[in-house]
């Protein structure tokens, strides 16, 4: 393994929280946490056992890059505080380049997912019953077809690591939240994706669908959380390659997944380990992705 690749922190000065899928959780204070993005990838909501290398050096400039651009639509909870004075000398090569100190929270139970195109699960969803995710769509759209009436808003829950995360109703969202918190989450989610993807098409990038994640301070105020708008989160086309029909090629960890497809794993842990050549295309799309967003 390469050595700059981090699989799983192991920082002993701050208390751990948390170990998910992609990012570990620390405590600094009472009113701070400090969030790594390792190099870890899940799909299927399942951790790989093999990480892409600089994966989440990557995942962390991207995130960034979106939460300045979008904080005019929602504020977002990173503090600027350097990782690396939080933690101890001989850490700083864990957390630089790849954490953000960040505001405590209290994130909201759902997963705030817009769907601006038919792909996916979304795309298994509409084949089999004329929906995507509850919402009744036009007969007769194409794999990867833009939706006809604009984006979607398609919450789901939050599953714990390797469960399945479950789509909900906006009815039940609102059960949830309540009606008022359901709508505002609804309508930011629906204006921070419009945002991303008309400025990620100048950049020939296509916003297929992505997954924004919120949280509220004691006030009940909305922040933005997580990561955002990453290839994690997201399905990224390249805008000249698109052509409904069939699975466009990404920028995202859609790779990924087709490989695991093709090895008729069950998507059950544990995965199978992925093989050099796939970790460097992975690793490549990252790059490609950021590059052409952030630049």
């Amino acid at each position: 393994m390469n050595p700059s690749t981090l699989y799983e922190t192991s920082l002993r000065s701050l208390p751990l929280l948390h170990r998910g899928k992609v990012r570990d959780i620390y405590a600094v204070d009472e009113d701070r946490l400090l969030i790594v993005q390792t190099d870890r990838i899940s799909a299927f909501d399942v951790v790989l056992p093999t990480p892409i290398p600089g994966k989440g050096k990557l995942l962390t400039a991207l995130s960034g890059f979106w939460f300045s651009r979008l904080e005019p639509i929602v504020p977002h909870h990173l503090t600027g505080i350097p990782p690396e004075s939080v933690v101890a000398e001989t850490e700083h090569d864990q957390v630089a380049g790849r954490a953000f100190v960040v505001r405590r929270l209290k994130p909201l139970p759902i997963e705030a997912i817009v769907r601006g195109y038919v792909a996916g699960s979304g795309w298994q969803d509409y084949r089999e019953t004329g929906t995507l995710c509850g919402i009744t769509l036009p007969a007769g759209l194409q794999q990867a077809a833009r939706l006809p009436d604009g984006p979607i808003f398609t919450p789901s829950t939050k599953a714990p690591t390797g469960s399945h995360d479950r789509n909900i109703s906006f009815a039940e969202t609102e059960r949830l939240l309540g009606p008022e918190l359901a709508a505002l989450v609804r309508d930011k989610a629906l204006a921070l994706y419009a945002e991303a993807a008309g400025y990620a098409i100048t950049k020939g990038i296509i916003i297929a669908d992505t997954k924004f994640e919120f949280g509220q301070d004691g006030a009940g105020r909305l922040f933005l959380i997580d990561e955002v708008l990453t290839p994690d989160s997201s399905r990224f086309w390249p805008a000249d390659q698109y052509s409904p029909g069939g699975n466009p090629p990404s920028y995202d960890k859609q790779f990924v997944r087709d490989w695991l497809e093709a090895q008729g794993w069950d998507k059950q842990a544990p995965a199978p380990a992925l093989p050099p050549d796939v970790l460097a295309k992975t690793a490549k799309k990252y790059e490609d992705a950021l590059r052409r967003l952030s630049i």
